[in-house]
């Protein structure tokens, strides 16, 4: 099986989420000693769809080093153009694989970027009890506004460059974290960071996650719209046929 297949004129991992957070995993421990910082976001049939219609975000997605296909469209897609990605992958599956496979590394450093003070407390406090062996470096909740500020950037790279942690956790929402992230990697002395987006609200308990029986049929977008409908109908109706006809444009094109 090809590691990454075109999805929508995307590179997305197809490999399966184990050979994902293996491939991260090496990358923090022992390949990115000294190097720039690598990243990752998620491909959904919203970020597909919010990307049509903002060039840097498209910008942003086409460099993550991963990209992972986080939506049962985005698999559903992938046996269209006649591809196979071996299954879908969340910003949970790597996030909560990842400290897995990292904890009895030692040594390893971690700093939540993103959310609210009383999100952040939440995580740190259960951090420190799942994973004891992962250093908690630190955490920082920016601003809440539609932009971030010249300072506003300047405190939060500093705040996480001071800590000197391994892996940048970012949740700020699409696009604005991974816009955040592909902006400033640069400017950040990690090894990796991850454009999360919801992981902070379900690893603090703040939003329940869907039943494990709608997340292995595809349709954890469905319980997440029937508890928060003000907030995702426009994300789910509205973007399913914008990533549809993309899907289709692109396929024709080709």
């Amino acid at each position: 099986m090809k590691k990454a297949v075109d999805v929508a004129g995307y590179r997305v991992f197809a490999a399966g989420r184990a050979a994902c957070t293996h491939e991260i995993a090496d990358w923090i421990v022992r390949d990115g000693e000294g190097k720039a910082c690598r990243w990752m976001a998620c491909l959904n049939p919203h970020s597909v769809a919010e990307a049509v219609r903002d060039s840097e975000f498209s910008r942003a997605l086409h460099c993550a080093d991963w990209l992972v296909p986080d939506g049962a469209g985005i698999v559903l897609a992938s046996v269209l153009q006649g591809v196979s990605i071996r299954e879908r992958i969340t910003g949970w599956d790597i996030f909560e694989g990842l400290n897995n496979c990292l904890k009895d590394v030692g040594g390893t450093k971690v700093f939540f970027l993103g959310s609210s003070p009383d999100t952040l407390r939440r995580i740190r406090r259960r951090f420190r009890r799942d994973w004891p062996c992962i250093k908690l470096a630190g955490t920082y909740s920016p601003p809440y506004k539609a932009s971030f500020s010249v300072e506003d950037t300047a405190r939060m790279i500093s705040a996480v460059n001071a800590a000197a942690p391994d892996i940048l956790w970012v949740g700020m929402t699409a696009p604005k974290q991974e816009k955040w992230i592909y902006q400033n990697k640069d400017q950040l002395t990690v090894r990796f960071a991850g454009a999360v987006g919801a992981v902070f609200d379900f690893y603090s308990g703040r939003i329940r996650r869907s039943p494990a029986l709608l997340r292995a049929f595809g349709l954890e977008w469905l319980a997440r719209l029937v508890r928060e409908p003000t907030r995702l109908w426009r994300r789910t109706l509205l973007s399913g046929p914008v990533f549809l006809r993309y899907v289709v444009r692109v396929a024709l094109r080709k």
